[in-house]
């Protein structure tokens, strides 16, 4: 089994030997070795990509709005992650983002978890009706976790998700009661036997 490192190593270095700057590079090394950590095929899709990436010009896109519509060809992944990643900070703002038309849309995922992380909070990712929860930088939870290439789809639809406790109030106070039952209250012979505490000499 190949290691994390190696996926990192390899996958930059193919980048960059088509021409990616070793920015882009380093930062799809660091995608791919998440993509695998979390499950996903990020090898073989970036593989198939790099594979057509010279006959297939694909859109590049910079300025990210709330609806990207796109009527000719199909955006690129990684163009759209690292933008996404450089304007993550503005495009909270706007709650949820729609785009059409991605290639390889499995590499785009872990740029949107990385963004997650900076934001300190989860993003619902929704790939042609299949659902995708970032958490943090610290998993991907989805509906799809195939182990094959997925080369295109046609709607991709992000949101920004509320930081809100899965438990109510009442249930974090009965909680707390029941952690607060591990203090004791400390007597005067607790007292005399911490006050001696590491003082005893072993040597």
């Amino acid at each position: 089994m190949r290691s994390l490192s190696e996926i990192d190593t390899i996958s930059k270095r193919a980048l960059r030997a088509k021409g990616f700057s070793w920015g882009t590079s380093e930062e799809i090394g660091k995608s791919i070795k998440l993509l695998e950590l979390f499950g996903l095929p990020g090898v073989k899709n970036l593989n198939q990509y790099l594979k057509i990436y010279d006959k297939n010009k694909f859109q590049k896109i910079k300025l990210i709005s709330k609806s990207n519509m796109n009527k000719k060809k199909f955006l690129c992944p990684i163009s759209l992650g690292i933008s996404f990643l450089d304007q993550v900070k503005n495009l909270d703002k706007l709650n949820s983002i729609q785009f059409n038309k991605i290639a390889y849309p499995i590499l785009f995922l872990p740029f949107v978890s990385r963004a997650s992380e900076i934001l300190g909070k989860k993003i619902l990712v929704i790939i042609d009706e299949k659902e995708f929860i970032l958490n943090f930088n610290q998993s991907i939870f989805g509906s799809y976790y195939k182990n094959e290439i997925w080369e295109f789809a046609n709607s991709i639809i992000i949101k920004f998700m509320k930081n809100q406790n899965s438990f109510s109030e009442i249930e974090w106070k009965e909680m707390t009661k029941f952690a607060n039952e591990t203090f004791v209250d400390e007597t005067d012979e607790l007292k005399h036997k911490s006050a001696g505490a590491g003082l005893t000499d072993n040597d």
